[in-house]
């Protein structure tokens, strides 16, 4: 596994839980307003992490953790993920993992194995929008549909997640991306921030009461809608 980072404690990156995040490095999509640009474009300034560190760290938080975050970057570009999550499992932890839901493959052999107990998949836009807001010309969009029928019939605990950008989402977008994603249990709309590491400047989030129009829209499509990022 190619590892890049671990936050030791985390109360919100799993819900419910006291997680330690996981790190993976690079991606395969370019979204030009990405947070974590040292995960993605910027890896040459980011030291690799040894499994076995990570692995032992884990060991002796057994009895102080409830579970795991596996997150990138996306760990799905790792070919050997389904080994590292087994690992963690066989230590007992819960495990949640993100996605970008473009490896479906992964994904299926990750979910069939029980080795995710939740899973956060992010969508970017709606289909017509995806390659403008992924940096990606082209970019097909049939992996990630398959990752959605798959987590549909799969049985797991999981929710959809959208990071909203003024200049790239509109409310039109939001009740396409409703519409193609219809009987969720749950979707998370998540406000841009500058974290001061991005891919690229210039990006911009909503105020308040605009997102909460955009969840007014989402509503009627998912079980559970709710606000992220929002002071």
């Amino acid at each position: 596994m190619y590892l890049c980072g671990l936050q030791k404690l985390s109360m919100v990156d799993y819900p419910g839980k006291l997680a330690a995040t996981v790190f993976t490095g690079g991606c395969n999509l370019r979204c030009p307003f990405c947070h974590n640009a040292l995960l993605v474009t910027r890896l040459h300034e980011t030291p690799e992490l040894p499994e076995a560190e990570v692995l032992a760290f884990l060991e002796r938080r057994r009895e102080l953790l409830d579970g795991v975050v596996l997150s990138g970057g996306e760990p799905l570009l790792q070919p050997d993920a389904a080994v590292f999550l087994r690992k963690v499992r066989d230590m007992g932890f819960a495990v949640k993992l993100d996605t970008n839901g473009c490896f479906p493959d992964r994904l299926a052999a990750i979910l069939e194995a029980g080795l995710a107990d939740y899973v956060a998949m992010d969508i970017k836009n709606s289909r017509e929008k995806y390659s403008q807001t992924i940096g990606i010309p082209g970019f097909d969009t049939a992996p990630v549909e398959e990752s959605v029928r798959l987590l549909a019939k799969s049985g797991v605990d999981h929710e959809f997640r959208t990071t909203f950008v003024r200049e790239l989402h509109t409310a039109a977008d939001v009740k396409a991306m409703g519409q193609w994603l219809q009987g969720a249990p749950r979707y998370f709309l998540q406000n841009f921030a500058d974290s001061g590491n991005l891919i690229q400047e210039g990006w911009h989030g909503f105020t308040a009461l605009e997102l909460q129009g955009f969840a007014d829209i989402a509503r009627p499509f998912f079980t559970q809608v709710e606000l992220r990022g929002i002071d």
